[in-house]
């Protein structure tokens, strides 16, 4: 048996280089990692009010002939009062910096149409279009990670054939068509779904406290009110969730198989652990840390692809409020709704990321 001569007194000390390495951060990796994703978020902000206000501007149409009309837009003075009140005869980075001047301070414009403050409508319809996508980021979830967990736990069968065809014919089928069938077919054939808009006309919404009106009618105690704006709520919902059932159903399908080749899953069922803790302790767990990045950046299309849906349903919500401002050349509302789309987009991400850096402490370190 050897034994050891060096004597810990007579050690050399550590070297710079060592003890830059072996010198404890200034922050803890967590609250690190946190602060470089908020910085980055707030990058991603600044970058999309660039972004929309050139978009915006750039495009080869006046909206000051869509807001006079044709006659009179045939005056160059009234053509020439309209642009100075509208700061459309400054240069472009002018109007860029006085509109994110405008944006710190909580203002996000008039409306030319409507003259009323883009911020407050938005405040208005958001809170539909967000009780829409919560339903359908909802639906998608429990069927697409069920489906998706059942065809690859049944690989190559039968069962796993007609889910891959059903999630198919959900990615590629046009929203606005299954929308119009479903409304047909449901609606005016069946009869057990309402008509369109998140109420019936004889039933008057609940006080408002969130603009969700299945939670403030909660809220106030009204359940004949919440199960009418309820039932509003399935079809444009589940029409809204079709697309994202069929993503999530082969991207956990996916990696559901990943999973279930790895060594600590086949240790699992050699220790002879039941069927259902295998898979719902080993397999669905560790397939589910990528599947999180899909589920919020899908809550973030559903809210911006809403449009067709929000129209057929006539669900006064984000959607409706872009299309108006679009086919009316209504510059502040479109920049509104580009800008508020894209911050859900970043939060999105960043909520994402912040559940991936506490469910994976390797992300945070890197």
């Amino acid at each position: 048996m050897s034994v050891s001569t060096t004597d810990s007194s007579t050690a050399h000390p550590p070297s710079s280089d060592e003890a830059q390495r072996i010198k404890p951060p200034l922050l803890p990796p967590l609250l690190r990692y946190i602060l470089i994703r908020i910085g980055i978020s707030l990058i991603l902000i600044w970058g999309v009010t660039v972004v929309t206000f050139l978009m915006t501007n750039l495009v080869p149409t006046d909206p000051v002939a869509a807001i006079l009309g044709d006659r009179a837009a045939a005056d160059p003075e009234i053509v020439a009062a309209t642009r100075e009140r509208l700061g459309l005869d400054q240069p472009l980075i002018v109007q860029y910096f006085t509109y994110l001047s405008n944006l710190l301070q909580g203002d996000m414009g008039v409306s030319n149409q409507t003259r009323t403050p883009v911020l407050e409508s938005i405040g208005q319809v958001f809170p539909a279009s967000i009780e829409l996508g919560i339903g359908a980021i909802l639906i998608s979830v429990i069927i697409g990670l069920l489906l998706g967990l059942a065809s690859a736990l049944k690989q190559n069968t039968i069962l796993d054939h007609a889910i891959r065809a059903l999630s198919l014919i959900g990615i590629s089928a046009p929203t606005f068509w299954i929308a119009a069938v479903g409304y047909y077919v449901f609606f005016f054939k069946l009869r057990v779904v309402p008509g369109a808009g998140r109420l019936d006309p004889w039933i008057t919404p609940p006080p408002r406290v969130t603009g969700l009106y299945t939670v403030d009618s909660l809220l106030a105690g009204q359940m004949s009110t919440f199960v009418n704006a309820f039932g509003h709520l399935i079809l444009p919902s589940c029409v809204l969730a079709l697309f994202t059932i069929g993503l999530l159903t082969r991207f956990s399908r996916s990696s559901v198989l990943d999973i279930i080749r790895l060594d600590y899953v086949t240790a699992a069922k050699a220790k002879g652990l039941p069927a259902r803790t295998v898979v719902f302790k080993y397999i669905f767990r560790g397939a589910l840390v990528p599947i999180i990045t899909v589920v919020g950046l899908a809550f973030g299309s559903l809210l911006s692809g809403a449009v067709l849906t929000e129209t057929v349903f006539a669900w006064n919500g984000l959607g409706q409020y872009a299309f108006r401002g679009a086919t009316t050349l209504d510059l502040p509302v479109i920049m509104g709704v580009g800008l508020v789309i894209g911050i859900v987009y970043i939060i999105v991400n960043f909520i994402v990321d912040l559940i991936y850096g506490f469910v994976d402490p390797r992300v945070r370190v890197r």
